[in-house]
């Protein structure tokens, strides 16, 4: 272990000049709480591998599912039946309900052995020693509790230091992270041009039909609260008709992970705006002027944290995004973001955050990347990520969609018998092509990008939660039934079984509510 750590820094320090580092250091602690959900996963997603068809990952119905009590063994043969889904392995490894507050909790507790050593300690004393305001804590020095980690500034002698910190388990540069690249479409296809009632991806997954066939577009049925979905990107402008009085909660994130005091929603782009109205968009003229639906699921609310100002950020912003959205209440988090991946070797740098989100019944929806066929985006890439791949009006995917193999050779997650562990991405893919939403200063714009899909997914899944009884469901079984649901119904296009391109199909919202229906939830 303390060689591979001294790999880590060796390499940090070859790739990156000055003398002073932003890392993020990953903590070792026991990984028993996590051993079922993990082993769970891994051998649901290897048998859904093989499958030939979504249809085969439909998921078990909900008179067991909904149990939290001992399974009976007819239970025990309902689970084996469709072991192929994350939901029937979750429920057969009988995984226990955590609070978030018992996460975070346990969460600081491993980080606080870090912040407390002698060489943390030694380079906050440091920092202040160089600042002109000795009065304030130093930046760039901040724990976070869903991934077990922190950001630290330290000086060269200290990252060699690290060796000597009980349970470190992995150190990673501070890196930027960019929105993937993101077009603006000139030439608007006129199959596209002909869709009038909506942008015609709302059409295209059965958004339009299922609020008419399920009486909701975003609230709960039966208590009428909206669904709330966050949204980690460049901010949001709260004052676009389309996204008025729908951002509940807020945050800004600087470059260490720091949430900026007293900051009001914005957008510093526009992508996070376009995300949003995909997700959330209604205007309020829609009833009776016809303008056009852009958004999925528009009663829902937002929670929009902003962690890549003007389209740029870092691991640390995220990293806090994702601590902040579990903890405001978000039942759905979307990130259309990510780094590029060339290889396809995979980091576990948010393995942690996105299964403990998992663990409290929380999907995390993640753009694939726009950097084309065998390449993909961090966090898209995860194994835990509910990734998704960009389609257009024809169900073609687009050129610049990514997906690929990818390879675990090694992680502190996924059990060694289990290694080398080689799965695929994306998931599912969703309308990313020639997407009409809003932009900043009352505007709206067309784009192509896998960022455009994802908010698709998040909607949809705010959907299903709103059609059906699924919020009763156990947390730790909840976020891979909704999953499971959107897989077991999409739209199956491309290879059988899973790819590249399509991961199973493309998304079905209508489908998915009537299968979830059909099962009892």
């Amino acid at each position: 272990m303390k060689k591979h750590i001294q790999e880590q820094v060796e390499r940090i320090l070859d790739e990156e000049s000055g003398r002073v580092h932003s890392v993020i250091v990953q903590m070792e602690s026991p990984n028993e709480a996590l051993q079922g959900i993990l082993e769970a996963g891994v051998e649901a997603l290897q048998r859904r591998h093989l499958t030939t068809s979504a249809r085969e990952l439909i998921p078990p119905k909900a008179d067991v599912i909904l149990k939290d009590d001992k399974l009976t063994s007819g239970d025990r043969r309902q689970l084996k039946a469709t072991q192929e889904t994350m939901t029937a392995q979750v429920a057969m490894a009988a995984i226990q309900t955590v609070t978030m507050s018992s996460l975070r909790l346990a969460g600081m507790n491993v980080v606080t052995g870090l912040m407390e050593s002698s060489v943390v300690q030694g380079a906050i004393a440091a920092a202040i020693n160089r600042s002109k305001h000795k009065d304030r804590p130093p930046e760039g020095f901040r724990p976070f509790w869903s991934s077990q980690s922190a950001v630290l500034r330290l000086r060269r002698d200290d990252l060699h230091q690290l060796l000597l910190v009980p349970n470190v388990r992995a150190v990673f540069s501070n890196r930027p992270v960019r929105l993937p690249p993101i077009l603006e479409v000139k030439q608007i296809p006129q199959a596209v041009a002909d869709y009038k009632t909506s942008a015609w991806g709302i059409e295209k997954i059965g958004a339009l039909a299922a609020w008419g066939a399920y009486g909701t577009k975003g609230k709960h049925l039966l208590t009428g609260t909206p669904i709330k979905v966050a949204v980690l990107d460049t901010g949001v402008d709260p004052d676009h008709p389309e996204l008025k009085g729908k951002v509940v909660d807020w945050a800004e994130f600087d470059e260490n992970g720091e949430r900026i005091d007293d900051s009001k929603p914005y957008d510093s782009g526009e992508h996070g705006t376009h995300v949003c109205g995909t997700i959330a968009g209604s205007h309020p003229n829609t009833s009776i002027d016809g303008t056009p639906w852009i958004g999925v699921a528009p009663d829902v609310a937002l929670a929009v944290g902003l962690v890549l100002k003007g389209g740029a950020g870092t691991y640390a912003q995220i990293l806090a995004g994702i601590d902040w959205a579990i903890e405001t209440g978000a039942e759905v988090i979307n990130m259309s973001l990510g780094g590029v991946a060339l290889e396809p070797d995979v980091l576990d740098l948010y393995t942690r955050s996105i299964l403990n989100a998992n663990r409290l019944g929380i999907p995390v929806v993640v753009s694939i990347g726009n950097e084309g066929a065998q390449t993909s985006g961090m966090p898209g890439n995860d194994y835990f990520a509910f990734a998704v791949g960009a389609t257009d009006h024809n169900d073609l995917s687009g050129g610049f969609s990514g997906g690929r193999t990818q390879i675990i050779r090694e992680s502190q997650y996924i059990p060694e018998e289990y290694w080398p562990l080689v799965y695929m991405k994306p998931d599912v893919s969703a309308p990313g092509v020639a997407i009409r939403s809003c932009i900043p200063k009352d505007r709206y714009a067309v784009w192509n990008g896998t960022s455009m899909a994802a908010p698709h997914v998040a909607g949809a899944i705010a959907l299903l939660l709103a059609a059906t009884d699924i919020r009763s469901v156990p947390e730790p079984r909840r976020a891979f039934l909704l999953q499971d649901l959107i897989i077991s119904s999409v739209e199956e296009i491309g290879e059988s079984g899973k790819d590249h391109r399509y991961g199973f199909g493309r998304i079905n919202i209508l489908r998915a509510i009537a299968f979830a229906k059909e099962q009892g939830y």
